[in-house]
């Protein structure tokens, strides 16, 4: 009696209960056909998930259902988890060239694989326990795994309620309304922490004008609280292992003759076997290009090169330097020593030690020195900082800053997807920064104090050079924000 009455309660516990509940449900759903809300809506779904995950990716998808997202991003390794056994049938004959695995995603138990994105699309909102379910999924993240949520917004819940009595949306059992404030604590709860979130879809019948408005709208307060569904992109904590890497540091210089015997002396060495320093000479009106060889002799010590640069603008100088580059990490100095090169080391153990995987020097939190920056260009500084952080959402408080540490991985990375934003730019600050957002990498800010130059004038026009920013803040906005 004892036995039997411990079965009968297990049987019948709230999550028990729950569960088997949920699975009745969505397996009756699994077998009609998409009512017309939420075609458009998993149509738009789609487009935005195949805008965050490039091709070739190694995902994981909780909640897959037949399999139609994870098949649209065309993964090089896809796997799909769904606890309905007729979507799991449909989704393994649909899509052969991908595995799906009949399994409740609450009770995650695979063979030890690691992906490089975990998909939740409409399944907070379904489960359960939503920590338990995160902290699963730490088993199967490498360092750079990025996990993207998407759920229904508070705001919408008497919308869908009538939709679904129309028989416009799908039918739902009582669902969890979590906020992005709670999937941020939650994050947090099960080892992760967030990257990014935004809002999508206001508009989410396929209507004259909807492609439109839901393009723009729910990226502009106060638009974006109406919006039906919300994003977050998060990352493991901590799970960086390469705690020695080595590193090489790129100096672009041009017109900095009097500045390279003190960037010998004075840049530390870093990881083991020390700092591989490498200088781009281009066009120079003095004799940098002399001097920079003259060093290298006189300090047979340092692992240090010279290369001449092909092309024009620091940018190109920079790429050039970078694609030389044999350290894990790609450091930016600059030669004008405006960022002391003592400085590097903070740098190096900020990237080395996983608290970002993008490093940007940040010369607005200490006093500067005086005629270090321009009034004009601190105001422009502050422009494009806000700029920044509402088009990356990621605080961003200097994006022009020289000093900027990328590891070689993800700016190989960055190469690869480059043509999506074409080379246009001349400085190199905003093709790392847009390409660094574009692969939601954790970019973090570093302050530093800033210096008055002691030799030679500044490279940068204040107003041609401005103007040129602000068209190319224009073009990313179409690329990354509105696309």
């Amino acid at each position: 009696m004892i036995g039997r009455f411990t079965l009968m309660s297990l049987e019948t516990t709230p999550k028990t209960v729950f569960l088997r509940d949920r699975q009745a449900h969505w397996e009756k759903i699994s077998g009609e056909n998409a009512p017309t809300l939420g075609k458009y809506y998993h149509r738009t779904l789609t487009r935005i998930y195949q805008f965050i995950i490039p091709r070739g990716s190694r995902v994981l998808e909780l909640g897959c259902g037949k399999g139609q997202l994870l098949a649209a991003l065309a993964p090089a390794v896809g796997v799909g988890i769904d606890f309905s056994p007729s979507a799991v049938r449909v989704a393994q004959e649909s899509h052969p060239q991908l595995h799906f695995i009949e399994m409740n995603a609450e009770e995650l138990n695979l063979p030890a694989e690691t992906f490089d994105f975990i998909i939740l699309s409409d399944l907070v909102n379904d489960l359960w326990d939503i920590q338990s379910t995160l902290e699963k999924l730490q088993s199967y993240c490498h360092p750079r795994t990025r996990i993207i949520l998407n759920f229904h917004s508070h705001l919408w819940q008497g919308p869908l309620r009538l939709a679904r009595r129309l028989g416009l949306a799908t039918p739902l059992l009582r669902q969890n309304w979590v906020t992005v404030g709670d999937i941020r604590q939650l994050f947090t709860l099960s080892g992760f922490e967030t990257l990014k979130h935004w809002s999508e879809m206001i508009v989410p019948l396929a209507i004259p004008g909807a492609n439109l408005i839901n393009r723009y709208l729910p990226k502009i307060s106060p638009f974006r609280w109406l919006a039906l569904t919300n994003f977050v992109i998060g990352l493991p904590v901590n799970l960086e292992t390469n705690r020695t890497p080595t590193c090489s540091v790129i100096v672009a210089a041009r017109n900095e003759e009097g500045h390279i015997e003190e960037l010998f002396q004075r840049t530390p060495e870093l990881g083991p076997g020390g700092t591989e320093l490498i200088f781009v000479e281009g066009n120079s009106k003095d004799d940098t290009y002399g001097e920079i060889e003259r060093a290298i002799a006189r300090h047979p010590e340092r692992n240090s090169r010279l290369l001449k640069q092909p092309g024009k603008g620091k940018g190109d100088a920079v790429r050039t330097g970078f694609a030389a580059a044999s350290g894990d990490i790609l450091m930016i100095l600059d030669a004008d020593m405006t960022v002391p090169p003592e400085d590097l080391h903070v740098f190096y153990r900020a990237i080395a030690s996983g608290k970002g995987e993008f490093i940007n020097g940040v010369r607005l939190v200490y006093p500067m020195e005086d005629k270090a920056m321009r009034f004009f260009n601190l105001l422009g500084n502050k422009f494009f900082a806000f700029a920044f952080t509402w088009l990356l959402g990621q605080q961003m408080r200097d994006t022009l800053c020289g000093t900027k540490v990328i590891w070689r991985r993800d700016y190989e990375r960055l190469v690869a997807n480059r043509s999506y934003f074409g080379d246009f730019d001349p400085f190199g600050d905003f093709d790392l920064l847009f390409g660094a957002a574009k692969l939601n990498l954790k970019i973090t800010e570093l302050p530093i104090r800033y210096h008055t130059r002691q030799y030679g004038e500044t490279n940068i026009s204040r107003w041609s050079h401005g103007l040129l920013l602000l068209r190319m803040v224009l073009f990313a906005a179409r690329r990354i924000k509105f696309f």
